[in-house]
């Protein structure tokens, strides 16, 4: 969506900095997707560990 968005920006003013900057926010939202997946990974690891301490 925010390629599109860029593309789109880009292709409408010429500005090639605006396309860059809408990719780099392409690049942070990625980012912070994999550190909510490693996030709950982690969180499923922490809650096993304790279940298998309970026992």
């Amino acid at each position: 969506m925010i390629k599109k968005i860029a593309w789109d920006t880009f292709k409408n003013t010429g500005n090639i900095d605006t396309f860059l900057e809408y990719k780099q926010i392409e690049n942070v939202e990625k980012g912070i997707k994999e550190i909510q997946d490693i996030q709950q990974i982690t969180n499923m690891n922490v809650k096993n560990i304790d279940n298998n301490t309970q026992l």
